[in-house]
């Protein structure tokens, strides 16, 4: 007896985002990341309290997408077509 509530393979493979579109957000991921590093070197450290929060959410967001989006496609967790 399944003890989990998972759906089958089958049905979690069948819908969400292509190959095509995580790999697009894989690089638009690591953009975003590459692009806040150029920012925090071409501008310095933040001062004040509002300009630490736009980088740690920043990166929270272009993080999380990429280490998602590269953890579906190395696992092969997508639509074949």
């Amino acid at each position: 007896m399944k003890t989990d509530n998972k759906p089958p393979d089958s049905t979690t493979r069948r819908y969400g985002p292509s190959g095509g579109d995580l790999m697009f957000r894989t690089c638009f991921a690591a953009a975003g990341l590459a692009l806040t590093l150029a920012a925090v070197l071409f501008r310095g450290l933040p001062q004040g309290p509002g300009g630490w929060e736009a980088i740690i959410i920043a990166i929270v967001f272009f993080g999380g997408t990429l280490i998602w989006s590269l953890r579906r496609l190395l696992r092969g967790d997508h639509p074949d077509t």
